[in-house]
């Protein structure tokens, strides 16, 4: 894509809105491409394409008849950029771009935009691994997907262990395998490994996993049904019973699928519901005649936009970076759906069908997708109440100068200091916002093992350090409007310290102790300068506070097992530069293990298989850095 550099028309400085967007259109011309609507800190309120930049903009020129969303845009536009292309395609693309690096305030955002899992069937062994798959496709192998969820993916994974008996070890594992596993002895691999099976018959067993994949499930099953029949006739009925196993798991697979749509071999179906100014849009996933799950998401709307603006802007946001399906299923028209099958053609290098069916198979779908998008919203809207209430009776109990959209609580996790981590859980008027959760490794040397309040200052001063960095301005919705930690007025004194030392004193602190006997319910809160008080017994607040603590608590306990498993996993060959896993088998094979390689002399070290004179030097040098020459 070619486009011009940005322009920055010159203007008097007093023009602001419609008056000021009226003396841009009188210097821009009917070109395509991209504006930008910026308030008077620079700050990007909106991007929009257009077929005609002058046409296009114009229409914000007209002081009324705009909506009340607009309408405020208009006027707190101070000033405009402008970016123009060869084509439409290309403008719809940077639009699409700059949403997703700017995130206006006006514009309709996709913010869940986590990838999702596939089907990997690798083929870059001999006997090729099935396993889950998310992220860039860059191993060799056949992928098959997407999947709506993790959970998702397993259990087609278990459905096919179950099926194809291929295997899911990593190679590493294969390599190292003297016996069959747990999985062979419950009839869910067939143990390649072990030479339980050749090459050739294992090699069947995956082009039947594959055409399951792709939708030609009855082929299959009707060759896994000639089989049986042929081994039941020459009296080979050990195998016919394998078989007959088989075909009875196919069928299970075939029956649990919730939709099977004879129709449509691969496509998404994308459905839309509005209420209460909230919008929830409902993605099933079909492929190979079988549905893969569905996925709801809940774009950010101003509370105005139409059903056609939306489901445009969800669109091509969502596959911005997802290869499109061969046919798109829309449950509301979209104004440019000719130019949006266009943009997505290119993206998957093929053709790309879309529309929005009014009978038959495929209205069937959306109208299911439709259902499923309207529950969806409504239970929503039930709990975002329910939170609202709750965020709302917090501030009230405590005095808080504003109704908290952004509670952040810290926990931090360790045994006896070893592998020591903090956690971050955030909570809003939404719920769990799991996205924003994060991990801290605490890497303070300084630290005394089992130093909490040395803990939760490097976590603290590497959190809001980093804000004061991105957003010293706080433009963003990044800083919290409530600070909750696990402890009482020790740890309360000492945050509020780590806080004034980096100039950030304006966020409430919450510290939360637990009361008598450590019991739940009696709970005490303590704020900077102020005396301990507790919430009474069934509060519901009390409770909202508690789950908070446990959350945060949860997810660093898990960080913490993570940490700690990696480290008890981890070997110290591992270091060594130059020691690959070939050469970290033969050492292991030849001495036994890791430890006798570390006492191991020089000549000993020679004398492994595959270890060159200079490499034993490396490994030698490493484990006796005093001895080294």
């Amino acid at each position: 894509m070619t486009a011009e550099a940005p322009s920055q028309a010159p203007h008097p400085p007093a023009l602001t809105g419609h008056a000021l967007i009226a003396d841009y259109c009188r210097r821009l011309d009917s070109s395509p491409g991209v504006y930008r609507m910026l308030d008077a800190q620079g700050g990007v309120l909106y991007v929009g394409k257009a077929r005609n930049l002058r046409a296009r903009v114009s229409n914000y020129a007209r002081p009324s008849g705009h909506s009340g969303r607009i309408a405020r845009m208009i006027r707190e536009t101070a000033s405009m950029m402008f970016l123009t292309t060869r084509t439409e395609t290309e403008a719809l693309l940077l639009e699409q771009n700059l949403i997703k690096q700017l995130k206006p305030r006006y514009n309709v955002l996709l913010r869940d935009d986590k990838s999702f899992p596939n089907i990997l069937v690798s083929k870059a062994h001999p006997f090729p691994q099935i396993k889950k798959h998310r992220g860039a496709k860059t191993e060799k192998g056949s992928y098959y997907g997407p999947f709506a969820s993790a959970g998702a993916v397993n259990r087609t994974l278990n459905q096919l262990q179950r099926v194809f008996l291929l295997r899911s070890c990593t190679d590493a594992t294969f390599s190292a395998r003297t016996r069959p596993c747990l999985l062979h002895q419950i009839k869910r691999c067939s143990a390649p490994c072990v030479q339980r099976i050749d090459a050739e018959h294992y090699g069947a067993l995956v082009a039947d996993a594959e055409r399951f994949l792709q939708g030609r499930s009855t082929a299959v099953q009707g060759r896994l049904a000639a089989e049986m029949a042929e081994a039941a006739e020459a009296m080979e009925y050990e195998r016919a019973a394998a078989l007959r196993d088989r075909i009875k798991a196919l069928t299970a697979v075939q029956s649990v699928q919730a939709i099977n749509p004879r129709g449509v071999p691969e496509a998404d179906v994308i459905a839309l519901h509005l209420d209460g100014g909230q919008a929830c849009v409902q993605v099933f996933f079909i492929r190979g005649n079988q549905s893969w799950g569905n996925r709801d998401f809940y774009p950010r709307t101003g509370g105005s936009e139409s059903p056609a603006e939306i489901m445009q802007a969800f669109v091509a946001q969502f596959y911005d970076d997802k290869v499109p399906p061969r046919l798109v299923l829309l449950s509301h028209p979209v104004e440019d759906l000719d130019l949006l099958a266009q943009l997505l053609s290119e993206r998957a290098g093929r053709r790309v069908a879309m529309g929005v069916p009014q009978r038959g198979e495929k209205a069937e779908l959306v109208a299911n997708a439709a259902r499923n998008a309207r529950e969806s919203l409504s239970r929503r809207l039930a709990e975002s109440a329910t939170q609202r209430a709750l965020l709302e009776g917090l501030a009230e109990a405590f005095e808080l100068p504003v109704v908290p959209r952004r509670i952040e609580i810290y926990d931090n996790s360790h045994i006896q200091g070893t592998a020591p981590v903090g956690g971050m859980v955030v909570s809003g008027p939404d719920g769990w916002m799991k996205s924003q959760y994060r991990k801290f490794n605490i890497k303070g040397t300084e630290i005394t093992p089992g130093d909490d309040f040395g803990m939760m200052r490097e976590v603290l001063t590497r959190r809001f350090a980093r804000l004061l960095k991105e957003d010293p301005d706080r433009q963003t919705e990044a800083w919290p409007d409530l600070l909750l930690i696990d402890g009482g007025a020790g740890q309360v004194s000492a945050v509020e310290g780590i806080l004034a030392e980096l100039g950030v004193e304006d966020i409430p602190l919450i510290g939360v102790a637990k009361g008598q006997d450590r019991d739940h319910g009696k709970e005490e809160f303590h704020r900077p300068g102020r005396r301990p008080h507790a919430l009474p017994m069934n509060h519901p607040v009390l409770y909202f506070i508690q789950r908070l603590r446990d959350e945060a608590h949860r997810w660093a306990i898990g960080t913490h097992r993570a940490r700690r498993t990696k480290q008890a996993m981890a070997n110290p060959l591992d270091e060594i530069a130059g020691i690959g896993a070939a050469r970290k088998r033969a050492l292991l094979a030849h001495f036994g293990s890791a430890k006798a390689v570390a006492r191991a002399g020089l000549e000993d070290l020679q004398a492994a298989p595959g270890i060159s004179a200079a490499m034993a030097r490396t490994i030698h040098d490493h484990f006796h850095p005093d001895a080294a020459g």
